[in-house]
Order: C-alpha cells, then structure tokens, then sequence
C-alpha cells in the first residue's frame, strides 16, 4: 500500500503484530520503531502525509521479558578471581608470558583491552599513577590491529597504580617501549581475550570476555566503598550513568549475606 493509504489503526494492528509473532523486548521495539517512525518523519517533510501517526501508535500486547544482567555473568566474583589470579600467576611462571601479567593487571586498573595493550613504559608516573593517552583500533579493512595516539573518548586520563599493580610492573622486562610484549611484538586485544578463553575451557568455566574486567574493577572499588564519581573517573566515562551500568554484585553468596546482617 501507498504509504499515505495506510489508516491510523492499520499501522498500530501491524506494529502489534510484529512485536507478538518476533517475541520483541521493549528495547527491541524502540530499534523497530526508529525505523518506522524516521520513513513516517520523512514522509511529512515530502509532504506525503500532514502528521507522523507512528506518534500515536499504541502497543498492547505484552513485549518480551528480558532477565537483567547479574554481577555471576558480568563480573568475576571475589572467589573466581582468585582462581584466576592463582592460574595466571602459575601459568606466568611456566611460560614468562606476559599477556598473563596483563590480565592480572588490568583487574587492578580498569582499562578498556585496547588502552592496555598499548600502555607503554613512558605512561607510568612519579606518583603512582599511569598516564593513558592511547589505545589499540582494528582496521576494518585489512582486519589488522594498530595503536592510535588517543583513547576512545579522545581524551587522556590518570589511573592510580596500587601497590600490588607496581609490583606486578616491576617483574616485566624492558624489551620494547611498549609494557606488553610477546618475543618483542607487542601484544593485541584478541591475544588477551585468548588468555581468559583458556582459562574458561581449561576449568570447565563460562567464558567472560575482557570487558568484564572492567566491570569487575569497578564493582569492586564500589563494594568496598569508593565514590562513585572517583570510580567514574578512573575508567575515563564523562556520565555517571554509564558508570552505573559497571556496577554489579561482585561479591560471593556468603559474602553477601554476611555484609547484609552486618548492616542489619
């Protein structure tokens, strides 16, 4: 039909249609829904149609619900990252691999895969803190990964380095310029993703990507209390509502537990 023929209630029974026959989440709607409504906003700018009718299309049917995100899939907990901790650190002894350095490292600072594969000595400061300025992009073209002078957000920012995350920095040799080094080359994103999918097949554990160390750095300086605008700033976001998306639950059943009686 004609775009200009389509009634009122003819869009809205096909809307429901589509959110019931594809089991739509209400999120999935609103990607659908652009869609339509942007071809209707054309349609009044050509001046096909004198209003947009997808403003008041109504949906009835239920949407699909989705089961919201838990700290068990988008964090390592507090005895998963020990394990893991005891696994990188036996497998850096048996290999001097240090991608499994870096892994272990970035639960202490918090950095998107593609800034810490690009750390180089040069960023660590005077004052226990490590200056990031840049980050590793994959070409789409030639599917080759390359280090750019700047971050994501195109700006730079400072990261404390704790005690133990110097101390992890002071057993990696000076090979190259960058910190991150196999037989000279420096490291990439997807060779440190490959460290976590070992890890997760070796022990027979759901594969969390390298992203979740990120979450799990910043839902833990949460459980233990560090504002959340310092959180916010250490992993480089200029809202505090992307910030609160990091945050989980990253502590064990019992530790849980134990916090809650505690409080109460």
């Amino acid at each position: 039909m004609k775009i200009r023929y389509i009634s009122e209630l003819q869009l809205e029974r096909e809307c429901n249609q589509i959110v019931r026959n594809y089991q739509l989440s209400s999120k999935e709607w609103v990607n659908a829904k652009t869609i339509l409504n942007g071809m209707y906003h054309y349609a009044v700018r050509q001046h096909y149609l004198e209003s947009n009718p997808m403003e008041r299309v109504e949906i009835t049917v239920k949407f699909r619900q989705v089961v919201k995100k838990t700290g068990r899939t988008q964090t390592y907990n507090t005895e998963e990252l020990a394990e893991l901790n005891d696994y990188l650190d036996n497998m850096y002894a048996d290999t001097g691999d240090s991608a499994f350095l870096a892994v272990r490292l970035n639960f202490m600072l918090g950095l998107r895969v593609g800034e810490l594969v690009a750390l180089k000595w040069e960023d660590i400061g005077e004052e226990h803190h490590i200056h990031i300025v840049r980050e590793e992009v994959r070409d789409q073209t030639t599917n080759k990964y390359e280090v750019v002078d700047h971050t994501k957000t195109n700006t730079d920012r400072f990261v404390i380095l704790v005690p133990k995350a110097e101390d992890i920095l002071k057993n990696i040799p000076h090979t190259s310029e960058y910190i991150f080094t196999r037989d000279n080359e420096r490291l990439t994103s997807r060779q440190i993703n490959y460290v976590l999918e070992k890890y997760a097949e070796r022990n027979g554990h759901i594969t969390k990507s390298s992203h979740k160390m990120r979450k799990t750095y910043a839902s833990m300086l949460n459980a233990k209390g560090v504002p959340i605008d310092a959180i916010r700033e250490q992993l480089g976001h200029s809202n505090l509502s992307t910030t609160y998306g990091y945050i989980y639950n990253p502590l064990t059943e019992k530790e849980t537990y134990d916090l809650i009686a505690e409080a109460l």
